[in-house]
């Protein structure tokens, strides 16, 4: 009679989403091309306002003059340059405090209640304060970016220094590992998913921040493209500047997601194992 955890794993393996099905490439393309077929069949019909939602149609060719007039790469230029060294300094002051509060019990208790506090506050809110300190220029939509990007990487990976079985720090003090050597060789490849999921969460929000920080005297970004169509009444240039910004979303938490499955290649591969048994 078979035990109640190989019934478990018989159970897991014949989940459909584990073995059964095998999505095509163009899957996740399904929905969203049907969402916009939709939208311009109702507007060539008129069943949609196009002063409220305009046709895709009209949102191309909205890119393709911004384009041919030169004036979409410098935008999508800026609030990638933005992102990127918002996201790297956010990143990397987290993974810095998030192993000193993983490790130490003082830092801990110095350091993680300010740290909840300020979590709780708005991107808006931010911005008064960072235009009195920073002035106007790069410097605060940077700063805006990286305080965006720090919260989600900090704290999944003081969640995952926490789940770290204590049997391997062990080993690794018995060892005689130094603090360096044991942050190298066992915290950060054991805390490895969650700082990957820290990350994305972070990349996320460092686009979510973006939007915030091009209303600091920007004259150049996507967010920048948002404001100008609102105050323009331009909802087709609005809304492809929310387009541009969530292709841009998608490519960089793509690339991030290889990454990260090429540095959790071992995980794969001992879930299988767990699998096969």
């Amino acid at each position: 009679m078979p035990t109640s955890t190989s019934t478990a794993r018989t159970h897991r393996r014949g989940w459909p989403h584990d073995d059964a099905y095998r999505p095509g490439r163009f899957t996740g393309w399904i929905v969203p091309l049907a969402f916009l077929l939709l939208v311009e069949a109702g507007a060539r019909l008129e069943l949609i306002p196009a002063r409220l939602l305009p046709p895709p149609s009209e949102l191309a060719h909205t890119l393709w003059s911004l384009a041919q007039r030169g004036e979409l790469l410098p935008h999508i230029a800026a609030s990638l340059a933005r992102v990127a060294a918002g996201f790297v300094i956010g990143s990397a002051l987290a993974v810095a405090l998030g192993l000193l509060v993983g490790i130490s019990r003082r830092a801990e208790a110095l350091l993680e209640p300010s740290f909840q506090a300020l979590r709780a506050i708005p991107s808006l809110a931010w911005i008064p304060l960072l235009l009195l300190w920073l002035g106007i220029d790069e410097t605060p939509k940077v700063v805006l970016i990286a305080i965006g990007a720090f919260f989600p990487v900090y704290l999944n990976l003081v969640a995952g220094i926490r789940d770290i079985d204590h049997k391997l720090i062990e080993v690794g003090t018995t060892s005689g590992l130094n603090t360096q050597a044991l942050i190298g060789h066992i915290l950060l490849p054991a805390s490895l998913p969650y700082l990957f999921a820290g990350l994305r969460g972070g990349l996320s929000l460092a686009w979510m921040f973006l939007v915030a920080a091009e209303l600091i005297a920007a004259t150049k970004g996507v967010g920048y493209l948002l404001s100008d169509g609102r105050e323009s009444s331009r909802p087709d240039l609005v809304l492809a500047a929310i387009l541009i910004l969530a292709l841009l979303g998608k490519l960089s938490d793509g690339l991030l997601r290889q990454l990260e499955t090429r540095s959790l290649t071992w995980r794969h591969a001992r879930q299988h194992a767990d699998k096969a048994l």
